[in-house]
């Protein structure tokens, strides 16, 4: 298993799948290990995927200090990956609660970033965030499901703050385009994947500080791709729109039928979405 060593001694493990030129891939969750991300939908096809497991995710090392787990703290991190690949400048790609670290990189090392694919990405970050309210409004765009009742009620016990262990796993469909046999075994691993620990530091006090993340990227000339599911909730197409227009060359695209992982509802359209962009030099804009 490839490794390197992280600022503060911690090993830290990252996977290699497919060939090409290198993706830099982070995970959500947040502090979820790479491994939900699989291939990416086949993109593994077209790019070799360097697939990061964050620090105490997965194969990497725990760091000593839990503080360490903090997003901002973790960008030495990344940018350690990018010297150790001995990449002058890096594609990075990151889902979820990723984006705020992968802006958080880009806010500090912005020349080292050609370009930035946030799928279904937070952006705390730059100080915008999903709500309870749009968690809502996604979940009644799937009231004809047959599993929408069951669904409907365990999310209820989630925003009041009396979810059992149950309810987060029936309230699971929300989060898919497709509540299928591929999608029921890959939230069957979120579980097993994800260190609690490290995810109730990675977004605490301290941080982020929006403002000046936005200072620092009102000029950024990376291209960027904000990618946003139609049905997904964390962000809405609309908060992604947000989103995109606080970066200068970001173009925002909504994947038709998509929940928080489109790499799964669509894998097709969602590799070919993304290889478009890496391959293209087009202008900022908006599409779907």
């Amino acid at each position: 298993m490839p490794a390197f060593a992280a600022f503060d001694g911690t090993e830290l493990a990252y996977h290699v799948v497919g060939e090409g030129e290198p993706l830099l891939c982070l995970p959500g969750g947040p502090m979820r290990a790479s491994a939900y991300l699989g291939d990416l939908g086949g993109l593994a096809e077209h790019r070799q995927l360097i697939l990061l497991d964050l620090r105490g995710t997965g194969d990497s090392g725990v760091p000593r200090d839990p503080a360490g787990y903090r997003c901002d703290r973790q960008v030495a991190d990344v940018e350690a990956l990018r010297a150790h690949l001995g990449l002058e400048r890096v594609d990075v790609l990151t889902h979820s609660a990723g984006g705020d670290l992968a802006l958080l990189h880009a806010a500090r090392y912005p020349r080292r970033i050609r370009t930035l694919t946030l799928v279904t990405a937070r952006a705390r970050a730059l100080g915008v965030d999903f709500t309870e309210e749009h968690r809502r409004e996604a979940a009644a765009l799937r009231a004809a499901e047959p599993w929408f009742g069951a669904a409907r009620t365990a999310y209820e016990k989630i925003w009041a703050g009396t979810a059992t262990d149950d309810d987060w796993d029936a309230a699971m469909p929300f989060f898919y385009g497709r509540w299928d046999a591929a999608a029921q075994a890959h939230a069957a691993t979120e579980v097993e994947q994800s260190n609690d620990e490290a995810a109730e530091v990675y977004a605490s006090a301290g941080a982020f500080d929006p403002a000046v993340a936005r200072a620092a990227l009102a000029a950024w000339d990376a291209r960027v791709l904000v990618l946003a599911g139609e049905l997904d909730s964390g962000p809405l197409p609309r908060i992604a729109a947000r989103i995109a227009e606080l970066l200068p060359r970001a173009k925002l695209t909504v994947q038709p039928g998509a929940g928080h992982y489109p790499w799964l509802d669509d894998p097709e359209r969602f590799s070919r979405t993304v290889v478009e962009f890496l391959q293209g030099e087009g202008d900022a804009g908006t599409s779907d």
